[in-house]
C-alpha cells in the first residue's frame, strides 16, 4: 500500500519510525505540510514526493490513504476533499474538537464510502490486549469498580507553542489532548459510561485557557461505578493507570504492563513497562502501538472492513469527553445518551 502523510509536526515521529518497521509492505508515498521548508527537507530525507497541496494528493492515483496529523481545527476541509477523492483516512486523535464536529466527519467519511481509523494506540500495547481478552472472556467477572489515573506533566513552554492549549485548536485540555487514549482504553475493557459528575480546572502552574485538571466520578451502563483523575500538571509526570476490581480478582494495567490478582492468591503479569509521553517529553514512548495499529488499518483497507478503531467508534471517548465537560460546566449529573 502506499500511504501519504499530512502534518509533519511533533506526532509525526512515531508514525514515521512505525512506518520505517514495516517499509516491506506500506510505502511513503509522499508528505504534505503547510511550511515548505518542512515538507521540502523531510520529502528529501525520505526520497518521497513533496505535495504541494492536498489537491495534489487526491489527485493521485497511486496513493490509497493518508495519515493525517494535523492539528484537528485544520481537518475538515481535508478530510471532505480526500474522502470525495476516495482516499481512506487513518487520523491522529481527535477526530474533531467537539462531539458534533467529530460526528459530522465521521457521517462525511461514511458517505464517501471510505475507511476511517483513529490513532488511539494504547489499545495495541500488549498488556492492554490481555486485558481485553479477559474482559471480553469473562473471565474476570462481572466488574464493580474502574479507576483511572492520567498523572502527567507538561510544561509551560507545551502550551507556549502557537495555538496549544486553546479551544480554537485544540477543542480542550487533558482530557481530549491527553487522556483521550486512557478513556479510549477503559471504555474498551469495561463498557460504557451512562452518567458522569464532574469537575475540571486549570491549575496555577500552567498558563492556559484550557484545563489541565479534571476529576469524575462515573457509573457504567453494567452498574459498575468509577472515577477518573487527569492531569498535566503532576510533576514530573508519571504512567498512566488503569485499576479495575472484579468478582474473580483485580487488575491494574500501568503503562504497558498488566499485573492481574486472582482471588485464589495467584499474580501473573503480561506486557512490559515503558515511557508513555506523561513527562516531559511527551514523545517518550515506542512506535510499536502506532505499528501494530497502521498495520491492522492498513489490512481493513486491502479486505474492505473495519479497522479496530473506527470513526465510529472513536465517537463514544468523545461522548464521555463531551458529557464530562458540561458537568464540570454545570455542577450537575450528566447522563450519556445513546450512540446516533
Amino acid at each position: 500500500m502506499k500511504l501519504a502523510i499530512i502534518g509533519l509536526g511533533l506526532a509525526s515521529k512515531p508514525h514515521f519510525s512505525a512506518l520505517h518497521q514495516i517499509a516491506d509492505t506500506v510505502q511513503i508515498a509522499g508528505v504534505f505540510a503547510r511550511k515548505n521548508d518542512r515538507r521540502e527537507a523531510v520529502a528529501n530525507e525520505l526520497g518521497v514526493r513533496a505535495y504541494k497541496a492536498i489537491s495534489e494528493i487526491a489527485a493521485d492515483d497511486e496513493v490509497d490513504a493518508v495519515i493525517l496529523i494535523t492539528p484537528p481545527n485544520a481537518r475538515a476541509d481535508i478530510v471532505r476533499e480526500l474522502s470525495g477523492a476516495g482516499k481512506h483516512i487513518l487520523m491522529e486523535k481527535p477526530v474533531e474538537r467537539t462531539l458534533e464536529a467529530a460526528e459530522n466527519l465521521v457521517k462525511v467519511c461514511e458517505a464517501a464510502d471510505v475507511t476511517l481509523g483513529v490513532v488511539l494506540q494504547q489499545r495495541f500495547r500488549a498488556g492492554a490486549e490481555k486485558l481485553q481478552e479477559l474482559t471480553n472472556s469473562k473471565a474476570l467477572g462481572r466488574i464493580a469498580l474502574v479507576r483511572l489515573t492520567v498523572p502527567w506533566w507538561r510544561e509551560q513552554s507545551y502550551y507556549d507553542a502557537p495555538g496549544r492549549g486553546t479551544y480554537t485548536q485544540d477543542g480542550g485540555g487533558v482530557l481530549i489532548t491527553q487522556a483521550i487514549h486512557s478513556l479510549d482504553l477503559m471504555l474498551a475493557v469495561a463498557g460504557p459510561v451512562s452518567v458522569v459528575q464532574a469537575m475540571t480546572a486549570t491549575t496555577i502552574l500552567h498558563d492556559t485557557e484550557v484545563e489541565d485538571f479534571a476529576i469524575a466520578g462515573l457509573k457504567f451502563a453494567s452498574g459498575a461505578v468509577g472515577s477518573v483523575v487527569a492531569t498535566t500538571a503532576s510533576h514530573p509526570g508519571g504512567a498512566e493507570y488503569l485499576e479495575i476490581s472484579a468478582e474473580k480478582g483485580s487488575i491494574r494495567l500501568e503503562a504497558g504492563e498488566l499485573t492481574v490478582n486472582w482471588l485464589d492468591g495467584t499474580t501473573v503479569r503480561f506486557g512490559e513497562l515503558t515511557g508513555t509521553g506523561g513527562g516531559k517529553d511527551p514523545m517518550d514512548f515506542p512506535c510499536d502501538w502506532h505499528r501494530d495499529l497502521i498495520v491492522d488499518f492498513c489490512s481493513a483497507v486491502s479486505k474492505g472492513g473495519a479497522p479496530r478503531i473506527s470513526g465510529r467508534d472513536a465517537l463514544d471517548v468523545h461522548r464521555l469527553i463531551s458529557a464530562i465537560e458540561r458537568s464540570a460546566q454545570t455542577g450537575q449529573l450528566v447522563e450519556i445518551g445513546e450512540a446516533r
